[in-house]
This record gives structure tokens, sequence and C-alpha cells, in this order.
């Protein structure tokens, strides 16, 4: 290769990372690095099931019931992040949330009492959840409009190779012994909140003074732009869903084991960690309603070739699909929330959004699981058919965001 041609290759490298990455300020980076760190010792969630059954020695009812209060704790947890972050501020919810579930852990960690293990496995999924509304809210305030999609794609993108990381460890700890598993979530999660009380600035948007500001609640009451959206977001969750619930149900029944599912399932998060930087920078260029029902249709196809599959081969290509999907959305919906909230409100309306995957993590089992035992093709249809209406949906809601924003 000729120096020219040299020099040019490293230009284009510069500018595809500064199109990338660049321009985001150094507080959102620490932030960033913040979340990379708390998800890599994400531990305990994935495992608690192993725990509570091995450990406790609960039984498999007991042990839905308990991790039942870990959901209901994560749907509260958008609530009461969302309205601290507006109210308190951005940076003491997020350190209160990390510290607050840091102790958690260490109390669920070391107790054998059937009714503190509801008591804080409930307090686990709510202190688990609460700064998520709070970063969300951060990086809005300060990040410019145009940016924020590459900076929440970013974040996504952090989210879930710490995930992956966090699956490959906890699984070697588990040899050990679950000890260690809630000593590492519990110091990475106190490691977070130091990062961000020492790096990070409060950026609450405080309403000018002597102006009289509505109350939150009939703010986003009479929002039907916001609730509309949050809607759509509600249904493709729904569908999303399905990859943890139906999605084995439905290869088991294919006489496939639930060894092949972990293989299969895993090439989401490779997929991501591969692309998602290259495609969300893309993205990021469309119009945001062109973008969200991409995501919408692409999702729907990847669900819809459950239907079809019945090798582990078909299934990864499914995954494969829908995981497009999932990475054509990273980062654009929460930029669209957070331009349709009131800077004071960008907690509670986070939140809000939030709330829209809590809940459906608690809705999608129920619903799917409904809709397998009338037959595989109908639940793989309905999921294709509500991702269609939904790309529909944002479509039509397209314009009128365009005019907010």
């Amino acid at each position: 290769m000729t120096r020219a041609a040299g020099t040019a290759t490293e230009t284009r490298f510069v500018a595809f990372v500064r199109s990338t990455v660049g321009g985001l300020p150094r507080a959102c980076w620490v932030l960033w690095g913040g979340i990379l760190v708390n998800r890599v010792g994400f531990v305990v969630q994935p495992f608690l099931a192993y725990y509570l059954t091995g450990v406790r020695g609960l039984s498999v009812t007991a042990t839905g019931l308990v991790i039942s209060g870990c959901g209901l704790g994560m749907v509260c947890a958008q609530l009461v992040g969302g309205t601290m972050a507006d109210r308190v501020g951005r940076r003491p919810t997020v350190v209160f949330s990390t510290v607050a579930n840091a102790v958690v852990l260490l109390l669920l960690g070391s107790t054998g009492s059937p009714v503190l293990l509801v008591v804080l496995t409930f307090l686990f999924g709510l202190t688990l959840d609460m700064y998520r509304p709070a970063s969300t809210a951060m990086i809005a305030d300060l990040v410019p409009p145009q940016d924020r999609a590459r900076a929440y794609g970013v974040s996504f993108w952090a989210v879930n190779l710490g995930f992956s990381l966090a699956m490959i460890l906890g699984g070697l700890l588990t040899r050990a012994g679950f000890t260690l598993l809630f000593w590492l979530d519990a110091v990475t999660s106190v490691l977070f909140g130091v990062l961000v009380w020492r790096a990070v600035p409060e950026t609450r948007k405080r309403p000018e003074p002597g102006v009289r500001v509505a109350g939150a609640f009939r703010v986003i009451s009479k929002d039907w732009l916001a609730l509309a959206f949050v809607g759509l977001i509600f249904a493709q969750a729904l569908v999303y869903m399905q990859s943890f619930t139906t999605f084995p149900l439905a290869m088991r029944l294919n006489g496939l084991p639930a060894s092949v599912y972990g293989i299969v399932i895993a090439l989401n998060g490779v997929l991501i960690i591969a692309l998602q930087p290259v495609v969300g920078a893309w993205v990021a260029r469309w119009d945001h309603s062109y973008g969200l029902a991409a995501s919408a249709v692409v999702l729907g196809l990847g669900f819809g070739l459950n239907t079809v599959a019945h090798t582990a081969w078909q299934y990864a290509l499914a995954v494969a699909v829908w995981t497009m999907g999932e990475i054509l959305s990273a980062g654009t919906a929460l930029a669209v929330i957070t331009a349709l909230a009131p800077p004071h409100l960008r907690g509670r309306y986070s939140g809000m959004f939030g709330l829209a995957y809590s809940v459906a993590w608690l809705v999608a089992p129920i619903g799917g699981s409904w809709l397998l035992s009338l037959g595989v093709p109908v639940l793989w249809l309905t999921c294709a058919a509500v991702c269609a209406a939904a790309a529909a949906g944002q479509l039509l809601l397209g314009p009128a965001v365009r005019r907010r924003g």
C-alpha cells in the first residue's frame, strides 16, 4: 500500500470513529464507563433462580413467586426513579440507587428467611432499575438533540457488552459458590455510583424562577403523543420479551435442548457487540419514524420466521434477523421520548418509557404462553402482526413528533 493510500484509509477510519462515537461530552463517557462496570458485575439476577432453589431450598413454585417480586420491584423502580430524578436530581438518584442496591444484594445473599427473601428480592428489583430514568435523563441533559440517538446507542452497546461478560463470569463464579456473585455485583454497583458522584455534574433542569409549572401527572396524562409513542414501544417490547419466555419453549417443542437455546440466544449479544456501533451511527442519520418503523418490521420478520423454524440453524437465522431489528431502534426510541419531554420532566418521561419494558416483562409470558397453547404459528404470526401495526403507528406519529421536536 502506498503512503497516500494508507493516509486516505487512516483518514476514513478517523472519520468513521468520529461519526460513531465522536463529539460526546466527557461526562457522558464517564456515565458510559459506569454502566459498563455495573453490567460486568450484573451476575445475581440471571442466576437468582439457581440460588433460590439450590442454596435456599425453595420449591420451583415458591421461586417463581419470589422472582415475580423482583419484577414488581423493577416496575416500581421506573416510577420512583423517574420522580426522584426530577425532584431530587439525576446524580443523587443514581448514587442512591447503586449504593442501596449493593446493600440489598449483601443482605439478600446472607439471609435464609423466606419472608426476608421475598422482601429483599422486591427491594433488589426496585434498587436495580431505579437509576435508569435518571441516567437516561442525564444523557439528554448532557447531549444536544442531534447526537442523542448515537449517545443512547453507545450506552446500549455498553449494556450488552457488560452483560455478555457477566454471563461468562457468573457461570465461572458459581462453581465456587454464590457468595462471590453477590459481592461482585455489590462492588461494581458501588463503583458505578462513585464514578457518577465524582465525575458527573448534576444536570437537572430547573424551571425559571417565578414560572409556575403544571404538575407532572397532569402534564403526562394530557400528552397523548408521548403516551401513544410509549404504547407502540410497549407493543414491540411484548414481542421482544418472547425471546426469553416462549422462544425457548417453542425450541423445546421441536426437540432442541436448553443448551442449544443458550447457544442460539447468545448470537443476539454477539451481533449487537459486533454491529451496533456501525449500524447505530448509520441509523442515527435517518428520520426517527423511518428508523423505528424499520426496526418494528425487521423485528416482526425475525419472530415470524420462527413459524417455519425447526432446526438450530433456522432458529439462529431468526435470532439474527430480529436482533437487527433491535439494533435499528437502539438509541432512537430514547432520543424521541426525551425530546418529547419537557426538560424538567425528563426523568418521569424516561421512567414512563422504562415502564413499558418492565410491564412487558410481566405480561409477555402470560400472553405468549396462551398463544403458544393455541399453536406455534398462532404465536409467531401474532408477533409479526403486532410489529407490523407498531411500524404503521410509528409512521403515523412521525409528523407529530417532528413538529414537537
